[in-house]
């Protein structure tokens, strides 16, 4: 079990860089080799440096764009529901593919009203689509302080990247 930091300290101050990468999946890839290594890579961490917001803008909304997207994730949702009534129904009383054909059809369809809706509510304010997330300059790999000497002899030794 981890030893809980106490309130106001820093969790790194007994910790030291042991490389330093340019994107998440090679800081990744470093303490997977660790832990292939055997290494106890519970004392270790990935440090995200210059973290920012991104959001990344993938095209123009429109009404069959809105309408699209919530019949995508209406089918999603009525399947969903068609799944578990039919789990529930009695043999006979109805086909299952009936059902959660039933219930798909159902979801499309309200799916694409909400969604048209939910844009057409915007009033023009956000006439657009995006997907957004952290993005960091570079990722440091932290180890406690007692390990790093060994987790960077470990990395020295790890066969070159390809």
């Amino acid at each position: 079990m981890a030893t809980p930091v106490p309130q106001g300290a820093d969790p790194f101050a007994a910790k030291e860089t042991i490389g330093s990468f340019g994107d998440y999946v090679q800081a990744q890839a470093a303490v997977d080799y660790l832990s292939d290594q055997h290494f106890p890579v519970e004392h270790t961490a990935i440090v995200g440096i210059g973290v920012r917001w991104v959001e990344q803008i993938t095209g123009r909304m429109t009404y069959l764009r809105a309408a699209g997207n919530g019949a995508a994730a209406g089918a999603w949702f009525g399947l969903l529901i068609g799944l578990f009534i039919a789990l529930f129904t009695p043999p006979g009383a109805a086909s299952w593919f009936v059902l959660i054909l039933g219930a798909l059809v159902w979801g499309v369809i309200a799916g694409a009203v909400f969604g048209l809706v939910s844009h057409a509510m915007q009033g023009g304010r956000r006439d657009f689509a995006s997907y957004s997330g952290l993005q960091a300059d570079h990722y440091d790999v932290i180890v406690a302080a007692e390990h790093a000497g060994r987790a960077r002899e470990l990395l020295a030794a790890r066969p070159e990247q390809g």
